[in-house]
């Protein structure tokens, strides 16, 4: 009974932070979506950085201050919405970013930004995340690939739901694995999709000081806010390896067959498409 009240008065947060959240979405220019662990903090703290100076908001963000440039699409003080320099500054366009599933009723109608990455990557990295970062789950890597909650099977809804909700709308869906490869290319690219200026400088710049080795000291440095780990184990840290393909120091042949397979009976065909800029075939 105690577990059935925490649940309806859990589900009335929600509600009422989702009714709230829909009052702002004239604000949003765009939306920048990607799935955890796929490799948004990177993408995050670079565009913040060239965004920055290009609008000259007068700071340069670090790895706290980067959701002032880019804020969570929430209504969080510190990374939500009521924390970006958008709001108060008019030139500067407001890109919401978000974990979330699809809903019509809060993404529909603007350009949208989603970033993928192999899943078996995105499988070891969340799984350090919820073993090591968040505590969340106890068990080893073969049992977190069948897990409902944070396997396999979820990370495929996850992009059923946003294949579909991204047809026939302004999309630029883009890789992890293409932006370690030409990451000037894909920040262009990502420029010229949301209308903003390219600054060759400013993104050299930026490049430069998003880089893996200086993220991950900036990161023991400072943490990320909302945030409380052991910054002196790299394995509970966001910014971990970085390492296209990492995936195979962890999985073994049977659970990247169990990996494929499950991927193969729940992806839909537009899902499967979606991770065309990975190499992953299903």
């Amino acid at each position: 009974m105690i577990a059935a009240l925490k649940a309806r008065v859990l589900d009335f947060k929600r509600t009422n932070h989702d009714a709230r959240l829909q009052t702002m979405l004239n604000v949003v220019d765009a939306y920048f979506v990607s799935y955890p662990k796929s490799g948004r903090t990177w993408l995050r703290y670079l565009l913040s950085l060239y965004l920055a100076r290009t609008y000259d908001l007068g700071f340069e963000p670090d790895l706290r201050s980067t959701f002032k440039v880019l804020p969570n699409f929430d209504l969080d003080m510190e990374r939500g919405l009521p924390s970006t320099e958008a709001l108060a500054t008019k030139n500067l366009p407001l890109i919401a970013v978000s974990h979330r599933d699809y809903r019509a009723d809060l993404f529909a109608g603007k350009k949208t930004v989603m970033l993928v990455r192999d899943p078996r990557d995105v499988l070891v990295s969340s799984y350090f995340h919820q073993t090591k970062h968040k505590h969340r789950f106890e068990g080893d890597i073969a049992a977190f690939l069948e897990d409902e909650t944070y396997g396999a099977v979820a990370i495929a809804e996850y992009h059923n739901g946003w294949a579909a909700g991204l047809v026939n709308r302004e999309a630029l869906t883009t890789s992890y694995e293409e932006l370690s490869e030409d990451t000037h290319g894909v920040v262009r690219s990502i420029l010229h999709f949301l209308g903003i200026a390219v600054d060759e400088v400013a993104l050299d710049d930026a490049v430069a000081k998003a880089q893996f080795d200086k993220m991950r000291k900036k990161e023991k440095k400072t943490g990320i806010p909302g945030h409380e780990y052991n910054r002196e184990d790299s394995d509970a840290s966001r910014v971990r390896r970085g390492k296209v393909a990492g995936y195979t120091d962890y999985l073994g042949p049977a659970e990247d067959a169990r990996m494929q397979e499950l991927f193969d009976q729940h992806l839909t065909p537009e899902a499967k498409a979606l991770y065309s800029p990975t190499g992953f075939i299903a």
